[in-house]
């Protein structure tokens, strides 16, 4: 960036609102600093400060030090290249704002941008899979027993994984989605990210106003438990209750789908760089996103960093401490 940006907002989840500064520094990396909360340290966005990936959304941080949903704001920030700010939030949830991720590359691309990645690139030397049953096996009993519950209903089938492969030409990502809801059935999607403008150009273009779906009933439980308080029509897009329509207007017939990948993608960016390799979400999670992540650094041998050759900064860039 060479300009900090300032907006507020709603959260998902909490429907809470949050004013967000994002600032300049010259430190790498992406960090989320609680203002409300006194003498809060910055939250580092990487995969290993990932705490919580229920509820829909990717969480950084621990209670009280945490923020939720941060997924579609990692995507804009990968995809605009811009790889160290700090994010100063005075609330523990990410302003939703209209459920895609069109709004925060617009206000990105206004302050000012780089138009090649600069951040360090990490090269996937191993194929990696990570299974939705790892997962499972991990939960409590009671919470095996809800999600068996839930599939009943919805007839969803637990067969999902993520797999990260090698690969030379950038990040390419291959998404599917697999719902019994009539109006989803199977779609896919794939991008493939190189780190030029013209790679972000056809991310707009093709896939940042793609919002966050989800069952209209969902959202009702959800919210009768303290849940989902800041979900609408205006940021959420809603299945009926049978399935084979929304409530809202499509942008595209696979909307379902392009807005998974925008989630895999700021998912990923918690890996801390570019990562360079293949991944194919099939039936993609937050939490399948995090495994991978964590499979893949748990062995050097697995993946390689490039670190990107240095470029000077524009003069207007204002390096700023993590403790200011």
């Amino acid at each position: 960036m060479k300009k900090e940006i300032k907006f507020s907002g709603i959260g998902l989840m909490s429907g809470k609102n949050a004013n967000v500064r994002i600032r300049l520094t010259s430190s790498p990396g992406i960090f989320f600093h609680r203002t409300d909360l006194p003498g809060a340290a910055p939250i580092p966005a990487t995969w290993n400060n990932v705490s919580n990936t229920g509820l829909w959304s990717t969480s950084v941080g621990k209670a009280p030090n945490q923020v939720q949903t941060i997924e579609h704001f990692m995507a804009a920030l990968f995809v605009c290249g811009i790889d160290s700010a700090i994010v100063d939030i005075d609330g523990p949830e990410f302003p939703i704002i209209d459920g895609s991720v069109k709004q925060f590359m617009e206000m990105f691309e206004k302050s000012g941008i780089y138009k090649m990645w600069r951040g360090p690139k990490i090269i996937v030397k191993k194929p990696i899979i990570a299974h939705r049953q790892e997962i499972i096996k991990q939960l409590p009993l009671f919470k095996r027993i809800g999600l068996w519950l839930y599939n009943l209903r919805t007839g969803r089938r637990e067969d999902g994984f993520v797999k990260l492969s090698p690969y030379s030409k950038g990040l390419r990502i291959k998404a599917t989605l697999v719902y019994p809801d009539k109006i989803i059935g199977t779609q896919s999607a794939e991008f493939l990210f190189d780190g030029m403008a013209n790679s972000r150009e056809k991310f707009k273009r093709e896939f940042a106003n793609s919002r966050s779906f989800g069952r209209i009933w969902e959202w009702e439980y959800l919210k009768k438990r303290g849940m989902g308080l800041g979900a609408n029509e205006d940021n959420i897009l809603a299945l009926n209750e049978k399935g084979d329509g929304t409530l809202n207007e499509l942008h595209c017939p696979d909307e379902f789908v392009r807005h998974k990948l925008i989630d895999a993608v700021g998912d990923i960016f918690t890996s801390g760089g570019m990562v360079v390799g293949e991944l194919e979400s099939y039936k993609g999670s937050h939490g399948l996103n995090n495994l991978v992540l964590r499979k893949l650094f748990a062995d050097p041998a697995n993946y390689e960093i490039k670190e990107a050759a240095k470029a000077p900064r524009p003069s207007s860039f204002d390096s700023q401490s993590l403790r200011d």
